[in-house]
Order: C-alpha cells, then sequence, then structure tokens
C-alpha cells in the first residue's frame, strides 16, 4: 500500500512541476486563443488573453472580406454609442470584450456588434482543436450559436502584427496592455 501511495504522490508532484513549467507557454485543449472565421465567412477574429487581465479573453477582427465603402474608405463604426468612437475602422476594432473564464472551459462576458452597435452577451468554448463555439442570447431567451473555424494562413489585408502595434488590431483603453518607459533607455517595456 505504500508503495501505490508513493506513486500516487510522485505522479501528482511531477504533473505539478509539469504544468507550473509550461504554464504561459502551451495553450490548454479548452483555451480559445487563435485566429478564427466567423461562420458566414465576413471575417477573421483573433482571440487571445487581454493585455492588463491575462485570465480573460479579448477578440479583434484582424480580417475582412470587405473592409472598405463602395469609395475605397475604410469602413467605419458609424453606430457606436459612444459619438468618439464613430470614427474608427471596424477592421482591427476589438470586438470581444473581457470575457471571464467559467466552468468546463468556457468563457462569458459580451460581444459589440458594429451592426446595430449594441452589446451582446456571449459565452465561448472551443469543440476540438479546429473549432470554437460563440453562444450568444437575446434579454437571456433568444439563443443562437455559431461554430468558428481555427485558421493558420493569412489573406492579404489581414493584420499580423501584435495587439496594440502599428500592423495589429487595437484594443479598447480599457484592454490595453500598460506601457512604461522605463528610465535612461528608449525602449518601452510592457507591464
Amino acid at each position: 500500500m505504500k508503495i501505490l501511495w508513493r506513486i500516487i504522490i510522485r505522479t501528482a508532484v511531477a504533473t505539478l512541476l509539469a504544468v507550473a513549467q509550461n504554464r504561459g507557454q502551451a495553450a490548454t485543449p479548452s483555451d480559445p486563443s487563435g485566429t478564427w472565421l466567423t461562420e458566414d465567412g465576413r471575417a477573421r477574429i483573433r482571440v487571445e488573453h487581454c493585455g492588463v487581465a491575462p485570465e480573460r479573453i479579448c477578440g479583434y477582427i484582424v480580417w475582412m472580406k470587405e473592409a472598405v465603402d463602395t469609395k475605397g474608405q475604410p469602413l467605419r463604426d458609424k453606430r457606436n454609442p459612444d459619438p468618439a468612437k464613430r470614427a474608427r475602422a471596424l477592421l482591427g476594432h476589438q470586438l470581444i470584450l473581457g470575457l471571464r473564464p467559467m466552468q468546463e472551459g468556457r468563457f462569458a462576458g459580451e460581444i459589440y456588434n458594429a451592426e446595430d452597435g449594441r452589446t451582446y452577451g456571449i459565452t465561448i468554448w472551443r469543440d476540438g482543436a479546429e473549432r470554437l463555439n460563440i453562444r450568444g442570447c437575446l434579454l437571456g431567451l433568444l439563443c443562437s450559436t455559431q461554430s468558428w473555424v481555427r485558421t493558420t494562413d493569412a489573406l492579404p489585408g489581414q493584420l499580423v502584427g501584435t495587439t496594440g502595434d502599428a500592423t495589429g488590431p487595437t484594443p479598447d483603453p480599457e484592454w490595453a496592455m500598460a506601457r512604461q518607459v522605463r528610465p535612461g533607455t528608449t525602449k518601452v517595456k510592457a507591464q
């Protein structure tokens, strides 16, 4: 019996050490991070851990099938209830707003819909390695689920830079990584 307990304890300690060493390096099977093609094929959404709250999930539009209007100008967030955000381009803006981790690998919170300028409650979860499910509800009663597919290539016009950089999507201020210039250097250090 003592040998069995030793094996169990050693296995538990080895597992905990392995998890501690890999923390932050590899996504878990339920981690929704990645770039996903929406069900209707009109956009690609980069889902990642939020800059200032890494336990939360944020998402950004990094590619749109139609990113410009008939005049060749970038589509704007013209229905946003915040007048200061109505001039921002839809490509690169944040639409998943800091989802909180829930049970069984699910994350819940809000998503912004630029088509009507409203925010809706959603829950997301992985359905295998190549699918992300998004369940949205209106008034908590009328619910619908979409399935997004993982993408690994980059299409022309896709934002591929790091979030917050010139060639990447732009986080809303409350989710942006705080940056600080260290005295005596010109490098920016993320906090």
